[in-house]
C-alpha cells in the first residue's frame, strides 16, 4: 500500500519549542513524530514548522515569517500530497499586527482555499484539509509580553468558533486543539511535553476518520 503523506504545516508549536528550555524538543518528543507512530504503517507525517510563522503578515521584526508565502512551495516540495493540516495563528495575536479574532480565522481561510485550489495530490487533485485552532493562550509571561502577546490571550479565546466557521465555509475539515491541549502556564504561549502525547493521540483519531 502507498503511504499517505500528511503535511503539517505551522509555527512553533509545530516546529516544537519547549517553554522550559526555549529549544526544541528532541524529535521523539514531539507532536508530530508521535502522531506518525499513533497512525502506524502506511502514513509519513512531514513537519513544516516555523517559530514565528504567521498565516499572511509581513513581520517587521522577525523577518520572513509569511505563511501565505511560504506555502504554496511546500505544497510542491511535498508533493503528492493526502492530507494537509494546517495550525497557524497564534502569532497573529501579537500587538503589531492588530488583528481581531475573525480577521485572523480569515486569513487562515485563504492558506485552506490555496490547498484546496492545488493539484499536488494524487491525478493532479487537491489534498483534503485538517484546520486545527490553536489552544487559547495562558496567562502571559514577562517574555511573552516582550514576543507581543500582551492583549492576545482574550482573543485567543475567540479563535476555535471563527475557525469552525472558517472551515464550514471553505468545507474542510476542523479541530478545535483547545479541547485537548493547555498551554503552558510557562510561558503562557507553548506546550510542555505531555501535551504532545495528548494532542498526538487526537489529531491521529481524526486523520484515521478523514483518510479511511
Amino acid at each position: 500500500m502507498e503511504e499517505k503523506v500528511i503535511l503539517c504545516f505551522g509555527d512553533s508549536l509545530t516546529w516544537g519549542f519547549d517553554p522550559r528550555t526555549y529549544d526544541r524538543y528532541p524529535r521523539g518528543k514531539r507532536w508530530t513524530y508521535l502522531l506518525e507512530q499513533e497512525l502506524g504503517r502506511g502514513y509519513q507525517v512531514i513537519e513544516e514548522g516555523l517559530n514565528g510563522r504567521t498565516s499572511g503578515f509581513d513581520d517587521p521584526i522577525e523577518g520572513d515569517k509569511n505563511g501565505r508565502r511560504h506555502l504554496p512551495m511546500l505544497l510542491d516540495t511535498h508533493r503528492p500530497i493526502d492530507l494537509v493540516v494546517i495550525m497557524l495563528g497564534t502569532n497573529d495575536l501579537k500587538r503589531r499586527f492588530g488583528l481581531t479574532a475573525a480577521e485572523i480565522a480569515q486569513s487562515v481561510g485563504v492558506l485552506v482555499d490555496i490547498v484546496k485550489k492545488s493539484r499536488v495530490s494524487h491525478g493532479e487533485s487537491a489534498p483534503q484539509v485538517l484546520l486545527v485552532a490553536p489552544p487559547p493562550l495562558a496567562p502571559l509571561t514577562e517574555l511573552s509580553e516582550v514576543w507581543g502577546f500582551r492583549e492576545g490571550v482574550e482573543k485567543s479565546r475567540q479563535l476555535a468558533e471563527y475557525y469552525a466557521v472558517t472551515a464550514r465555509f471553505y468545507g474542510c475539515h476542523f479541530l478545535d486543539a483547545g479541547k485537548v491541549v493547555t498551554t503552558s502556564s510557562i510561558d503562557g504561549v507553548h506546550w510542555e511535553e505531555e501535551e504532545n502525547a495528548k494532542f498526538a493521540y487526537a489529531l491521529a483519531q481524526e486523520i484515521l476518520r478523514i483518510l479511511r
